[in-house]
């Protein structure tokens, strides 16, 4: 330590962002002199009825040294092997967007040549037959590998699905064990520094002022210091992504929770399900240009599958980003520091990124401009990115039965958007460049599920022999289908392993199916990395 360290941390606002900030920085900052205080009021409600997730989420656990079991039981959280979508590449369709990978490259060419190749020669199942992850969703399996096993059990990728509610519960007590100081409290003003404008303190209603060093805004949309106080501005994206309110509404499971998320267009925007171990989370996001209010709840109630458990809530949202995520001595994380709709499950990735970047370019009191830009730097190519991909979903459309899709399908996207898309539709190539989330299989699975099609392959591909390559696809599929026999049902596997002690009993018909006697642990440990034996393809 010495005279410039931080000594005082002060996070404003609770809920997932806020003791996400909590739990993570007590676990690096560990250090015998820098103090974490997290203000925040039980009278500001927080938004998230249920989360999806992607798999990021894990590492972060990991890296608190969380028990993923005792994890999934305290928050009633499901496993998630990816997201099924209705309907975006027409009425009528759907695809599986998987975590992981698409079978196997063979030297140095990536396996969706190799498809892409072998569907021209021949009639070709859909690509998510040679995802581990889509085709035990697809039968409602899951199940984890043993250490050292060699099966295709090791590529089901996975994140989670959980209340978010209970996950930030969860991790208060943890952070406040690492000693993390909670203030109850709402904050009434916000002090700056004379000179420099950097934040001072926050001043409480009861009077008390808290002061800090670092302060983190968790405040949520309304951005209380990054934006009330220091007017760092925010750029919209409205222009490309129209929906700006969402309704949600959780209710009883019908059935044992699906182990994927499912995302369902519809006139306006889109819906989502989300399976938890005691209820269904569901949402529209809609553009309110396009549909209103009382339409919008409506259409959610009426097509829900269970009873509703609550009234629906209501959220109004402005997609884009903060002009800056750190200004002066304030960071912002969370909904503070911009909005993306979640359809592919990243607004708590946001989070995460924040904090692990903040880990890495921790500030002293002196707030070296340099750290503070690469920050800047790094959050906005974060967010960039997964605009675009989020893009892609609405822009890569056939549906022209109503005039939001028409906007959708006509609308002019982003100049790094468009480049990817005709790099793809050339030849299905693909190119990751600097900080992107989402690896080539996730582009292959949006672009392929909704109509861009390559017109050609990788000229490389043809130094391969076609029937080698063609019993090895064959190979490859038949062994993530027989593998997928062999799982228990997710339902199985979760009652096993993580019972959440106020999750919803299974039904009748689920208990009537439900094996005898002890459910297994999945885990192949043969040398081969297939199981042989007959089974049926997808």
């Amino acid at each position: 330590m010495n005279e410039h360290s931080i000594r005082d941390v002060v996070i404003v606002g609770g809920g997932t962002a806020g003791w996400m900030a909590a739990a993570g920085l007590s676990r690096f900052l560990n250090n015998g002199y820098t103090r974490i205080t997290l203000v925040e009021s039980e009278e500001i409600g927080t938004i998230g009825v249920g989360e999806a997730t992607i798999p990021p989420l894990i590492n972060f656990n990991r890296m608190l040294g969380l028990n993923e079991n005792e994890f999934l039981a305290a928050t009633g959280g499901t496993f998630k092997l990816g997201i099924e979508f209705v309907d975006w590449g027409g009425l009528g369709e759907r695809y599986f967007h998987p975590f992981g990978h698409y079978g196997q490259d063979l030297q140095g060419i990536h396996f969706h040549q190799l498809y892409l190749r072998e569907r021209k020669r021949r009639v070709m199942p859909d690509i998510s037959a040679w995802s581990m992850s889509s085709v035990a969703a697809s039968l409602g399996r899951f199940g984890r590998a043993a250490e050292g096993a060699q099966s295709p059990v090791r590529e089901l990728f996975y994140a989670f699905h959980f209340d978010a509610g209970r996950y930030a519960r969860y991790l208060r007590d943890y952070a406040e064990r690492a000693g993390v100081m909670r203030v109850e409290g709402r904050i009434v003003d916000v002090g700056l520094r004379a000179g420099d404008g950097f934040v001072e303190g926050v001043t409480l209603a009861n009077g008390e002022r808290v002061t800090g060093d670092l302060f983190i805004d968790c405040s949520g949309f309304r951005g209380l210091l990054i934006e009330q106080a220091l007017e760092t501005g925010y750029e919209s994206w409205q222009h490309w992504l129209p929906c700006d309110r969402a309704v949600a509404v959780p209710s009883a499971l019908t059935g044992d929770p699906d182990p994927y998320t499912r995302s369902t267009a519809r006139t306006a925007g889109w819906q989502w399900r989300i399976p938890l171990q005691h209820r269904m989370g569901n949402g529209n996001v809609y553009a309110s240009d396009h549909l209103d209010d009382a339409t919008a709840e409506r259409m959610l109630l009426e097509s829900i599958e269970g009873e509703p458990l609550a009234e629906p809530r209501r959220v109004a949202f402005t997609t884009g980003r903060r002009k800056a995520a750190w200004n002066r001595n304030v960071v912002a994380l969370g909904l503070s520091s911009g909005f993306i709709e979640p359809l592919e499950s990243t607004s708590i990735h946001f989070i995460q990124a924040g904090i692990s970047r903040l880990i890495s370019l921790f500030p002293d009191k002196r707030f070296d401009p340099t750290e503070r830009d690469e920050y800047n730097r790094q959050i906005d190519e974060i967010y960039a990115d997964v605009r675009d991909f989020i893009i892609l979903h609405y822009k890569a459309t056939t549906r022209d039965d109503t005039p939001f899709w028409r906007q959708c399908r006509d609308m002019t996207i982003p100049d790094s958007l468009a480049r990817k898309i005709e790099l793809f539709r050339s030849k299905g190539r693909l190119f990751r460049e600097g900080r992107e989330l989402f690896a080539n299989a996730s582009w292959v699975a949006v672009c392929l599920g909704q109509h861009i099609v390559p017109r050609e392959y990788e000229p490389a591909v043809d130094a391969l022999d076609e029937d080698k390559v063609a019993a090895a696809l064959e190979q490859i599929r038949l062994g993530y289908w027989e593998t997928a026999q062999h799982l228990p049902s997710h339902g199985d596997f979760l009652r096993r392993v993580a019972p959440a002690p106020f999750a919803a009993p299974p039904s009748a018909a689920t208990a009537a199916a439900a094996p005898e006697g002890d459910v297994p642990f999945f885990s192949f440990t043969a040398e081969s990395p297939f199981p042989t034996g007959s089974g049926s393809p997808v």
